[in-house]
């Protein structure tokens, strides 16, 4: 088999033609992960000199009451990984800024998408463009003229009769082309691993992105493979091979999408927005408004503190009741942001079976979910935001409450000293060995695909291979 696969090696180098388009490939990815690359890296800069500004501005804050600073808040932003610039996902559509105030859970923003000029279909350019859409396509071909080209010439009944067989040589020229394939995906990665210095994580992720585009590339090629020896007629075996590729990556991605979000449905951004500021109000039962709950914290401190009015509290009060707020505001947020994400986990686990019908969604599932760019590290960025977020607010709520002012005396201040003990937000990206089940299911699926597919081929080729 060895012998076969170099030999076949040969043949595609000597043809010129492949080894141009080849060219066309490696100088494409070069020039995508470098422009990719500079433009993270001037983001992370961007963000990097944002950061220090504003927390130089939070530092040296004029003395002032610790509830103001709690409306003044703070911003913070999503980081850009290495791996964005091979695929960025939905990080472009996302956003990457998030204000942290009191009382208010804000939106993220400033996405890249929104602030494009031009929008494309299929998302920024980026080489996993290339490796997802135009490498398979041109696996395809080569698959397709490998085997229409022996039995066209009878170079396959010669071989055959010189005791290789069949099975064997379909099988090496399958693998040949498949190591192209490789070999793109193995130069994609090597790029993104010398721009930038790579951790464990970010190593580890690189493997398990090289592993699913070659699972894919696999199944590509045992198909294409399948398919043409399945066809006496050549311009039918073609446009099979370009149905199954149009309706694998465009099609059935969008209807399935379409589906998902019919059956597991969010909810409307202005109900969800209405229904967060009546449960404020209200109270999460309706039967809780803000006032009553007021009234109810402040019997309880003066039956606690055993006086008779506000004023003889040895605290302040105020700080109390912004505080037990935020507490219940917390609660509200679980309450609907939980929701959401319950909404969001099915809406992945339905989606993620469409792996089982098509290959390809198990793909993007895999490369989002390896560079970091999908829906499950979004929503990590948010809940370790909105965990921040309630840190700096109890912190400047307490400090209110029993820094040393009384009920009422709101023009009690704090110096910067303060606001320095305030601890800066630190995210760390959710580290991938921890998370591998929430991919398992798609790596299942091109397993089972690969499987499949190679299965099909063994069986035609020993079947009518030489018909």
């Amino acid at each position: 088999m060895i012998v076969i696969i170099l030999n076949e090696w040969k043949i595609l180098v000597r043809n010129r033609s492949i080894v141009y388009v080849s060219l066309i490939f490696i100088l494409s990815i070069i020039s995508l992960a470098w422009m990719s690359n500079v433009q993270s890296e001037n983001q992370s800069k961007a963000q990097a000199a944002a950061e220090k500004h504003i927390r130089s501005q939070w530092d040296n804050l004029e003395p002032m009451n610790p509830h103001r600073a709690a409306h003044y808040g703070v911003y913070v932003f999503k980081p850009v990984s290495i791996l964005n610039s091979l695929d960025d996902g939905v990080s472009s559509i996302t956003g990457n800024v998030l204000k942290l105030e009191g009382h208010v859970q804000n939106e993220i923003v400033h996405s890249e998408a929104s602030q494009a000029i031009t929008i494309s279909k299929f998302g920024k350019l980026k080489p996993s463009i290339i490796l997802q859409y135009v490498v398979p396509l041109f696996l395809i071909f080569l698959s397709f003229g490998s085997i229409t080209n022996d039995k066209e010439t009878g170079r396959m009944k010669l071989i055959a009769l010189q005791g290789v067989s069949p099975e064997k040589l379909v099988l090496s020229k399958s693998i040949s082309i498949w190591l192209y394939g490789l070999m793109l995906i193995m130069f994609s990665v090597l790029l993104q691993s010398l721009f930038g210095s790579l951790g464990l994580d970010a190593g580890l992720r690189l493997g398990l992105t090289f592993i699913s585009y070659g699972l894919y590339y696999l199944i590509v090629v045992f198909l294409s493979t399948f398919i043409s020896v399945s066809f006496i007629n050549n311009t039918s075996a073609i446009s099979l091979l370009l149905a199954t590729w149009i309706v694998w990556t465009i099609f059935l991605p969008k209807i399935w999408g379409n589906t998902v979000e019919k059956v597991h449905p969010l909810p409307s951004r202005q109900n969800f927005i209405a229904q967060m500021k009546e449960d404020r109000s209200k109270g999460i039962d309706g039967h809780n408004p803000r006032d009553e709950r007021r009234s109810k914290l402040e019997k309880e401190y003066l039956i606690k503190y055993k006086i008779d009015s506000l004023s003889q509290l040895p605290i302040n009060f105020d700080g109390i009741v912004m505080q037990a707020d935020e507490e219940y505001g917390n609660q509200v947020w679980d309450k609907h942001f939980g929701n959401n994400y319950l909404i969001y986990q099915k809406q992945k686990k339905l989606y993620q079976l469409s792996g089982l019908l098509n290959p390809f969604s198990s793909l993007q599932n895999l490369s989002m979910g390896f560079c970091g760019s999908d829906m499950i590290h979004h929503l990590d960025f948010l809940k370790k935001a909105e965990n921040y977020r309630r840190y700096l607010i109890k912190t400047l709520n307490d400090k209110h409450a029993h820094g040393g002012s009384r009920t009422g005396d709101w023009r009690w201040t704090v110096d910067n000293t303060f606001f320095r003990s305030v601890k800066t937000f630190d995210y760390q990206t959710m580290l991938i060995k921890n998370h591998i089940g929430n991919y398992l299911f798609d790596i299942l699926a091109l397993i089972a695909w690969a499987i499949f597919a190679g299965s099909l081929m063994r069986y035609k080729i020993k079947r009518d291979i030489l018909l």
